[in-house]
């Protein structure tokens, strides 16, 4: 039997065998049981939120959570985790994110969240440094602070594009939502219905107008940054019975935007998919590790990662974050919920852009926020946060 390393390790020769780890590795099935968020924030001086950020005072705020993506040559103690178990990231432009341990509830990752955010509010405030309340830097333009060969080589693929790629990386700010993929039996209909909120949802919560003091004109700027991408990284995976066979499509279509190698550069070769490395444009054989961290570089609005990982919300202020999630949660439920929630948002289902654009603006959108968020308030888990989820779509659909 071959260890994960030697399983990562073996070389890919034929497309069904990389059809197979993608398959193997996207959607682990099972009773939905548990629940995770990740909430993410851009990060601000609070006496001069314009001021730029630098790695040595994000040290200095974030101490033993530092991650090892911004530690100081020298430092080999591992980064600890927050008091609730979860972890925190640096992103490309210092976004500063919490990764929450999986719950079995709401009211448990409601309670560990609210911990671990509290304590990360507490050592930052002690270095004069504040949260962000939007999904996108409302106070300065893209730079990046973190400089690892993976952000180097993505930022070298994104430019060649355009400017969008680098607001991407630097920019925003969002809040994801990650849910059991479901029983086989329940994948395709939770895999659909995920998709279909999409554009309801990101019009409900959309909150970033603003970017580097300017209005963009956009209810979402940081979605309107992620569509004005390749589309072959940031747009949805279509949506067929076979989530699976919908997401290795995406994945062999998608170009590398870094490659692995010894040494400081990862760039890689302009216009070369995945399809194409299995082909041989590339010298290195391609491996199952490979495939792996290709399928990380991918965002999509919903992207599987073993569970559904929901990346479509703008971020929320430090104390709002709960209703979106406790909202995605509960239309996912139960299969019931689900297909009725599939049901509701269908007729919207496509109105991505009218989304980032207009927000609850946009009337068919508007009608079918009401209708999703009505159904969320009807089915809500009774908690010590219900009224405050009850409250916060109330405010919503004014």
């Amino acid at each position: 039997m071959l260890t994960d390393g030697e399983a990562t390790a073996t070389v890919l020769r034929t497309q069904s065998e990389v059809e197979a780890r993608i398959r193997a590795i996207c959607f682990k099935t099972g009773p939905p049981e548990l629940i995770g968020a990740e909430l993410e924030w851009t990060l601000h001086h609070t006496a001069a939120p314009s001021a730029p950020l630098s790695p040595g005072k994000l040290r200095q705020a974030l101490g033993r959570h530092t991650p090892v993506t911004l530690r100081a040559p020298g430092d080999l103690d591992p980064p600890l985790t927050l008091p609730a178990g979860g972890t925190i990231t640096v992103e490309p432009g210092g976004q500063v994110e919490i990764s929450s341990a999986p719950a079995s509830s709401l009211a448990a990752l409601h309670a560990a969240l609210s911990a671990d955010t509290a304590h990360l509010i507490g050592l930052l405030g002690s270095a004069g440094l504040t949260l962000g309340r939007h999904g996108i830097d409302a106070y300065r333009e893209p730079r990046r602070l973190v400089h690892t060969p993976r952000y180097a080589a993505m930022q070298q693929s994104f430019d060649a594009r355009g400017p969008d790629g680098r607001v991407m990386m630097c920019s925003t700010a969002g809040l994801q939502v990650c849910l059991d993929a479901g029983t086989p039996s329940e994948l395709a209909v939770r895999w659909a219905a995920v998709m279909a909120l999409g554009p309801p949802l990101l019009a409900a919560f959309a909150n970033s107008r603003h970017h580097a003091r300017r209005d963009t004109g956009y209810a979402s700027a940081r979605m309107a940054a992620w569509w004005a991408m390749d589309p072959r990284l940031t747009h949805p995976v279509g949506v067929s019975d076979d989530p699976a066979g919908d997401w290795v499509r995406y994945a062999l279509a998608a170009p590398l935007t870094c490659v692995r190698r010894d040494g400081g550069c990862w760039d890689a070769p302009p216009g070369a998919t995945l399809a194409d490395w299995l082909a041989g444009a590339l010298p290195q054989p391609l491996t199952a590790d490979d495939v792996d961290y290709h399928l990380t570089t991918l965002f999509p609005p919903v992207r599987p990662h073993g569970y559904l990982e929901v990346r479509y919300l703008d971020a929320q202020p430090a104390g709002d974050w709960f209703p979106p999630v406790a909202v995605l949660a509960t239309l996912l439920a139960d299969p019931a919920t689900t297909s009725t929630a599939l049901d509701l948002a269908l007729p919207t289902a496509g109105r991505w852009e009218q989304a980032y654009r207009y927000g609850l603006d946009d009337p068919a959108l508007r009608r079918t926020a009401a209708a999703v968020l009505g159904l969320a308030a009807r089915r809500l888990e009774p908690g010590p946060f219900q009224a405050g989820v009850l409250d916060s779509i109330e405010r919503t659909l004014r």
